[in-house]
């Protein structure tokens, strides 16, 4: 087991920005014991999120992400803690808030829009090199 340290992005995605959840999800993320690196407030551009979302590209839900995801302001956060990528992604929940259990972010506060992408509030990295990648996409002077 090991002790590293590891950071992970964390994204508010502009349902929940718009939905004034964004202190919800950091009070979650802070009641867990992880650690807040980094915080910016942004409108991400269509470059960012190609950049972002490059290995789903020419996939059919590609431009609906695209479309939503740069549709307002996220919050955009770099997360440290020991094994944070594994729990924040079960602190989320499943990726259908439908579906996510209860007392998690999903699972508490999302719900199926019936819109042709997923709006569920929040993306965590999935693993440290998607955090590594991603870290440098929103926050590239860290």
């Amino acid at each position: 087991m090991t002790t590293q340290i590891e950071r992970s992005l964390v994204l508010v995605k502009p349902d929940g920005f718009a939905r004034g959840l964004s202190g919800e999800v950091l009070r979650r993320i802070e009641a867990k014991g992880y650690t807040l690196a980094a915080l910016a407030v942004t409108t991400p551009t269509r470059e960012q999120l190609a950049e972002h979302y490059a290995e789903h590209e020419g996939k059919p839900f590609y431009e609906p992400l695209v479309d939503f995801m740069s549709s307002g302001q996220v919050t955009a956060v770099v997360i440290e803690g020991h094994r944070c990528i594994e729990g924040f992604r079960a602190l989320a929940g499943a990726t259908d808030p439908t579906a996510a259990l209860p007392g998690t972010i999903r699972g508490d506060l999302g719900r199926d829009w019936g819109k042709k992408v997923q709006e569920n509030i929040v993306h965590g990295s999935d693993s440290p090199e998607s955090a590594a990648r991603e870290i440098a996409i929103w926050f590239p002077n860290l």
